[in-house]
C-alpha cells in the first residue's frame, strides 16, 4: 500500500511539472506572496493574508532571496536576512540551490509564469507563490496599485 502512494505522489508531482527554460527564469525577479503549501497527503494550508512577501532578485543563474514587509505607502521593511540561491538546469526544469552556514537544501522549479511559480522541497511539499502587487494608501484613505 505504501508502495503505491509513494508511486502516486511521484506521478503527481513530476506530472504537474512544465517544460521551464532558461528564458521564463525573468519571471522570477520580483515580489511573491506564498497562496499556498501542499503537502504529500493531499492537504492543503492556504494562505489569506501574508504579514511578509519575498523578494527574488536574479542575475544570471545566482539569485537572491529576501524577506521584506509590505508598508502602507507602497515601500518595504526589508530584514538584513538574505538566502543566496543558484539555479541548475536538471531535466526539464530548474532547481533552487540554496546554502548558508548552518544548512543547504534544493527546491525543484515546478512551475513558473509571470504571475506565478511552485516549488518542491525534498519532503515533496509543493509550496505555490503569487505576484505581489502593492497597495499604496495615501493621506486621504485613496489607494492606488
Amino acid at each position: 500500500m505504501r508502495a503505491i502512494f509513494v508511486i502516486i505522489t511521484l506521478l503527481t508531482l513530476f506530472g504537474c511539472s512544465q517544460n521551464i527554460s532558461k528564458e521564463d527564469l525573468r519571471y522570477l525577479n520580483g515580489y511573491w506572496e506564498i497562496k499556498e503549501v501542499k503537502f504529500p497527503d493531499g492537504a492543503i494550508k492556504e494562505y489569506k493574508v501574508n504579514p511578509t512577501v519575498d523578494y527574488i532578485e536574479l542575475d544570471g543563474l545566482d539569485g537572491l532571496r529576501k524577506k521584506v514587509r509590505p508598508r502602507l505607502n507602497g515601500t518595504y521593511f526589508v530584514s538584513e536576512d538574505s538566502e543566496n540561491f543558484t539555479l541548475r538546469k536538471k531535466g526539464d526544469g530548474f532547481e533552487m540551490n540554496y546554502k548558508n552556514k548552518m544548512s543547504n537544501w534544493t527546491e525543484k522549479l515546478t512551475a513558473l509564469s509571470e504571475d506565478s511559480f511552485t516549488v518542491s522541497n525534498s519532503e515533496n511539499i509543493a509550496y505555490t507563490y503569487h505576484r505581489f502587487h502593492s497597495i499604496n494608501v495615501k493621506a486621504n484613505g485613496e489607494t492606488e496599485k
